[in-house]
């Protein structure tokens, strides 16, 4: 009953920033980290952002460059120094763990059959 309530999921804190993709050692999910910057769709100004509920937003509404309140959200490829104040992290799970797993296998060594002794 007190798990349904306080029902907890891993953040995966111990998958660091600088690693592009790895395993987290909590829960045993493959998690990738995904950089993200906004900028203002009219003069292309640089917005800061933040993550809520697995969405990226911008701080502010309006552009404060320009005024606008459109923005578009660009996935970066490798974080630079120049974006590095605006950039946020994102962590996606690409293969969730499987929990009822049975796994066999088959040795290639190849036996001769066993010859049966006559019966007397």
């Amino acid at each position: 009953m007190l798990e349904i309530l306080f029902k907890t999921t891993c953040k995966h804190d111990k998958v660091t920033l600088s690693m592009k993709a790895g395993y987290c050692p909590d829960c045993g999910d493959y998690v990738e980290n995904h950089w993200y910057i906004s900028r203002c769709e009219c003069c292309g100004f640089k917005q800061k952002s933040f993550v809520r509920f697995g969405r990226v937003i911008t701080d502010a509404k309006f552009c404060k460059n320009c005024g606008s309140n459109a923005f578009i959200y660009e996935e970066l490829d490798n974080l630079d120094i120049v974006s590095v104040n605006y950039a946020v992290s994102l962590k996606r799970v690409v293969a969730a763990r499987r929990k009822n797993v049975i796994q066999t296998w088959i040795e290639q060594n190849s036996y001769t059959p066993i010859k049966l002794l006559p019966a007397f």
